[in-house]
């Protein structure tokens, strides 16, 4: 199933937005397909735990990269696309990011992979089996909130390809201090909390944050070659 839309980009142009659904071994997953017009790769990023795509950060990346020469791909997980409100177990969420990855390679670009939170971890755990070219780890859980001791560092260590984490200055899940030392890069967005939001008394602005985000993004994409 394909459906077709447009929508204006911020530099102007307007993209056809397609939707397409896959089927994976967890069920039906939905792809939401940004398209640059001259591409040069494909950044693929998935919701979290406890949301979807209309997370303000993806929406932000989907608006911008584009105009830039990244098709966004913008993926719903099968139990999203089933209704439910849970997300199932890691295991679970690892077989339907494979079961939706051939979709995501056809363009035949280089993919990125990526995500946030719990989408986040998936492209970590995932990356260098299925081949992708980096990981964008989005508001990366580093540890359940007020439980460091729970670490989840080895996922992110483990990637295996260049990796860029952009990490609220507030996220309970973590904050940039807290994160080792290790072969990634960190953009870290000031007052972000684990979902970038910014609160009224901060000195950067809502707008201001996802702006840092996008141009993080932009300019370590540009480094990858």
């Amino acid at each position: 199933m394909t459906d077709v839309t447009g929508v204006t980009d911020v530099t102007g142009v307007t993209q056809e937005i397609t939707e397409t659904e896959t089927e994976t071994e967890a069920g039906p997953a939905r792809i939401t397909w940004h398209p640059a017009k001259r591409a040069r790769l494909v950044l693929a990023v998935s919701h979290g735990a406890g949301g979807g795509i209309e997370a303000r950060d993806l929406q932000a990346l989907a608006r911008v990269l584009p105009g830039h020469g990244v098709t966004v791909a913008l993926v719903e997980q099968p139990w999203r696309v089933a209704g439910k409100k849970v997300a199932p177990a890691p295991k679970t969420l690892d077989t339907g990011w494979r079961g939706i990855w051939p979709e995501l390679a056809r363009p035949g670009l280089p993919v990125v992979s990526g995500g946030r939170s719990a989408g986040a971890r998936v492209a970590c755990r995932t990356a260098t089996e299925l081949g992708a070219h980096a990981v964008l780890a989005l508001s990366f859980p580093l540890h359940p909130p007020g439980k460091p001791e729970k670490s989840r560092a080895d996922e992110l260590l483990g990637a295996g390809v260049p990796t860029l984490v952009v990490q609220g200055g507030n996220d309970p899940f973590g904050k940039p201090e807290e994160f080792p030392e290790g072969a990634y890069e960190l953009v870290e967005v000031p007052y972000g909390d684990h979902g970038f939001a910014v609160p009224k008394r901060a000195e950067i602005t809502q707008e201001r944050a996802l702006e840092i985000i996008t141009e993080g993004v932009l300019k370590w994409v540009a480094s990858l070659g």
